[in-house]
């Protein structure tokens, strides 16, 4: 028939990808492919987008990690051996009836609409929740946005495509472990050893090129990043890569449960339209032990307040001493227990919570403060340092690998912003999903060290250790010493 439209339009997948092409074919709903660099997994998502939208009308979104990124790597990308956008191929314009380039947006003549998006910004977009979706470098996305839209493809039967390189062992990579132990999944990690899409001369060219600008230890890692696939490999112009691998390789990743002889500290991050994070933390011995993290958006101080009070453990037995000798951090509270709150010492707020935030008239700290939740303010210290007191203090952390998760893995992932006109690293680190955890975290390591409660006891002393004056005078004594610990 003269101007039929065949989909997928003028296109079909190279032998690589047909196993990922053709389970979504088959009716698939959840996939993650972890492919290297110029495999196609843009161009794959594209035209499935376009196939299942005329399929069934609905709304489809694909999803990068910032919408800024989204345009640049989607919408205005083009095919170099065509010259045409990519989005043309894969949606042609013959089955168009809206294109709002402002938007990203695209209205087809069957009714479905797609549109490009960030998930820096998932909780704000308007309109008609997706059927499909595809996240596109899902290992540098916000993972709370899958969170939120788990539950509307689940409830309308909707499909969600996962593409990425590796970024370390983040949560891509935890995916990806789930979903090759899980039927309903697929789940596949195509390096290009696996794919024989590059010639090993022209890999070689590739690793080369990569060590002339990133020096030798870091151009082999993002070799083998990008092309071999390795979830090893250090993340370029990560802050806390080594130190967030040794606390991997040394068990400080774990099970770290709240002690309830010691008290808890907090360290915040604030944020109205962007996270609020949270670490909840304790300290003895020297460690510091990261029991907790919470992050939220857009929430106002009552909030955050009933978050730290409601942080209970279950409490199933006392000792002699009136102390309790077991607990847990269950929900459901067993017959002869007692839910009991965890015990606070001190909540270390950022600068920012002096003036004016929560979108209120009066100080995040003092609205804080009408909950029963007081604050300090951390001591002033500029970026670069704050990241290098960082780095010590990580050394000295252990973690619960499930309460902190979030937390873990945005220290893993927060890194340097790439200049791409200069081929270097700049001083400033990428703004994203990351960056509220790691925050907090850096504020953590300015305040962790010698907390109230550790402070040494004075120890009594007999008349041969002391003056005349001590005898004689001892208020007067007293008070001098006051002074000089001030």
């Amino acid at each position: 028939m003269s101007g039929e439209i065949i989909l997928p339009h003028e296109w079909s997948p190279r032998i690589y990808q047909g196993r990922l092409w053709n389970y979504m074919l088959r009716g698939g709903k959840r996939a993650i492919d972890i492919a290297h660099r110029r495999w196609g997994k843009d161009d794959v998502a594209l035209h499935w987008t376009c196939y299942a939208a005329h399929d069934r009308v609905a709304t489809y979104w694909h999803m990068l990690p910032q919408a800024s990124q989204a345009r640049k790597a989607i919408w205005e990308a083009v095919n170099p051996n065509t010259g045409k956008r990519r989005i043309d191929e894969a949606f042609p314009e013959a089955l168009r009836t809206t294109t709002r380039e402002n938007e990203m947006f695209i209205k087809l003549k069957c009714g479905s609409t797609w549109q490009v998006v960030g998930s820096d910004n998932f909780n704000s977009l308007v309109g008609s929740p997706p059927a499909g979706l595809v996240m596109s470098e899902w290992a540098l996305a916000n993972p709370a946005a899958w969170g939120y839209l788990k539950p509307i493809l689940d409830e309308n039967g909707g499909w969600a495509m996962f593409i990425t390189t590796p970024r370390g062992k983040n949560h891509a990579h935890a995916m990806y472990e789930m979903a090759r132990a899980n039927p309903a999944w697929f789940a596949e990690v195509s390096s290009v050893l696996k794919t024989g899409r590059f010639s090993i001369a022209d890999l070689e060219q590739f690793r080369l090129e990569y060590i002339s600008m990133f020096g030798e230890d870091q151009g082999n890692a993002l070799y083998e990043q990008e092309y071999l696939c390795s979830f090893e490999a250090a993340i370029l112009g990560a802050y806390y890569g080594r130190e967030m691998a040794a606390a991997q390789q040394e068990g400080r990743i774990g099970a770290v449960p709240y002690d309830p002889m010691l008290p808890v500290f907090t360290a915040w991050d604030l944020g109205r339209t962007d996270d609020t994070s949270i670490w909840f933390y304790q300290v003895a011995w020297g460690q510091i032990r990261l029991i907790d993290h919470y992050r939220a958006s857009g929430k106002d101080p009552l909030h955050y307040a009933e978050v730290i009070h409601g942080r209970r453990i279950v409490v199933h037995e006392y000792g002699e001493n009136g102390k309790p000798v077991k607990w847990s951090f269950g929900e459901s509270l067993p017959e002869h227990a007692h839910r009991i709150a965890w015990r606070y010492a001190t909540h270390w707020l950022p600068h920012d919570a002096r003036p004016k935030t929560f979108a209120a008239a009066r100080s995040a700290m003092e609205q804080l403060a009408d909950f029963g939740v007081k604050g300090r303010i951390v001591p002033s210290l500029s970026l670069q340092d704050g990241i290098q007191a960082a780095r010590a203090t990580l050394k000295q952390c252990y973690f619960d690998e499930e309460r902190c998760s979030f937390g873990i893995d945005s220290l893993k992932t927060y890194r340097r912003e790439w200049d791409e006109d200069k081929k270097m690293f700049t001083d400033t680190p990428v703004h994203d999903w990351t960056s509220h955890a790691a925050d907090a975290f850096r504020y953590l390591s300015l305040v962790w060290r010698n907390p109230p409660q550790e402070a040494p006891v004075e120890q009594p002393r007999f008349l041969h250790d002391m003056t005349a004056k001590e005898v004689f005078w001892p208020a007067q004594s007293n008070l001098t010493a006051q002074r000089e610990r001030i």
